[in-house]
Order: C-alpha cells, then sequence, then structure tokens
C-alpha cells in the first residue's frame, strides 16, 4: 500500500470567524429596547391565561 500515515490526521484548528459590529443611533437603540420589552410583555400575558396543567384524556 502507499503512504497511509497521513490519512488519519487531526485538521488543524481554524481561527474564529470575527462577529460584525454595528453602530445605532441611541434613538434606534431605545426603540429596540421598546419593543423587546412590548414582546416581553405580551409573551407574559399570553402565558398567564394558559392553562397550568394538561390533563391526560383518553
Amino acid at each position: 500500500m502507499s503512504e497511509t500515515n497521513n490519512t488519519f490526521k487531526k485538521a488543524p484548528k481554524r481561527k474564529p470567524a470575527k462577529g460584525k459590529s454595528v453602530s445605532v443611533s441611541p434613538e434606534m437603540r431605545q426603540a429596540y429596547a421598546d419593543l423587546i420589552q412590548e414582546r416581553a410583555e405580551k409573551q407574559e400575558t399570553y402565558g398567564r391565561h394558559l392553562p397550568q396543567e394538561e390533563t391526560k384524556r383518553r
């Protein structure tokens, strides 16, 4: 057989990709924070009206 020494070598580690950073105006940042807060409140209100335990039906 021909060279099988490097068949199962580990691949070299890659450097992690750098994340993008975006600068946003303070107004946009506040609007986004308000949107997140509003969504959280809606989710909480929705969760309040769900039944706490599912009863098994047969």
